[in-house]
């Protein structure tokens, strides 16, 4: 038979699952504050389950009692317990139990920061609403860390390992708006709570540290043929997903100039030549970028020199219309 704590650790786990699952649905609508109200619950559900543990699962542990009743009366037949409008006996509340649990050493200081953080944005956005996009973009950092945080304690506390359900990648799906958000949007209510962030958040914590209070996610287009990487599409739809691609990014997703490109195409193809219906594929490729990058000497200058760039995928498509070398890969 299960004890309490268990149970209440069986309830914390697909809570956490829910949020996550509705963060990756970029079109959900209410998807940020949907994923900090079930963030909440599902490590107010762990933090009583923790408590429960350290305090052989008597619930009891748990009750709020009325102010000035002495523990002789607590242990009498009528306990003077707090009681919800339902007359349900009144628990204690995930605030109280993260300092308690941080008082005694249970729990880490990063992660009492980082539910600090989650606390203060649900309250900003249950309670009235947000509207800045700097909060999409920092939440996105603190909830990664937040469920990075959930499943260490899980492991730490109960032996539970939730890899199965891959909780700690989140897609790029969570990825709402770049992180150098213009502070001129900002009201003064968004600037006072992404001040506390910056009180709360180490920037000196250790990186090998199994609890943080935010993370920093650096996305990069590299080959894959992991069963679990992640599909990126170049898209011209105004409502697809938005990626930003760094210079770096690009070098590395578009490695090829002209001159490679029809090189590589002479060694792949047998009946291969740089004439006019080469130019022709070529060009009628270049509306595809994913294939092709128009990069510009002076970024936003459309006047300026420019130069395509070539993502080596091209060449499937080169293979329909040329003849490949029996040697060539």
């Amino acid at each position: 038979m299960k004890t309490l704590s268990e149970e209440l650790l069986d309830r914390a786990v697909p809570a956490m699952l829910a949020g996550v699952e509705i963060y990756n649905k970029p079109g959900f609508p209410y998807r940020d504050e949907s994923f900090v109200v079930l963030a909440i619950n599902a490590w107010e559900l762990l933090l009583k389950a923790r408590w429960l543990a350290l305090n052989e699962d008597k619930r009891q542990s748990l009750y709020v009692y009325k102010k000035g009743s002495s523990s002789s009366r607590r242990a009498a037949s009528k306990i003077p317990v707090k009681r919800t409008r339902s007359k349900a006996p009144r628990t204690h509340s995930i605030d109280f139990l993260a300092k308690k649990l941080l008082e005694s050493k249970n729990l880490d200081r990063s992660v009492f920061n980082n539910l600090q953080v989650m606390l203060e944005y649900r309250n900003c956005a249950t309670h009235f609403v947000n509207e800045s996009p700097a909060f999409y973009s920092r939440l996105f950092e603190v909830g990664a860390a937040s469920v990075k945080n959930f499943v260490n304690a899980a492991e730490d506390w109960f032996q539970r390992d939730l890899s199965q359900f891959n909780l700690p990648v989140m897609p790029i799906s969570l990825m709402s708006m770049p992180s150098n958000v213009d502070v001129a949007l900002l009201n003064a209510e968004e600037k006072n709570f992404l001040a506390f962030l910056e009180s709360v958040d180490d920037a000196d914590v250790d990186p090998e540290s199994r609890y943080t209070v935010s993370l920093n996610v650096e996305f990069r287009f590299t080959k894959s043929k992991a069963r679990d990487a992640f599909e990126v599409r170049m898209s011209n739809d105004p409502a697809a997903l938005e990626v930003r691609l760094t210079e770096e990014n690009i070098r590395e997703k578009y490695p090829w100039d002209y001159d490679i490109l029809t090189e590589r195409c002479r060694q792949r193809f047998r009946d291969f030549k740089a004439n006019q219906k080469y130019h022709d594929i070529r060009k009628r490729l270049e509306a595809d970028e994913g294939l092709v990058r128009l990069r510009y000497l002076d970024p936003g200058n459309p006047r300026s020199a420019k130069k395509r760039l070539y993502n080596p995928n091209i060449l499937k498509e080169f293979d329909v219309h040329y003849t490949k070398k029996s040697s060539s890969s």
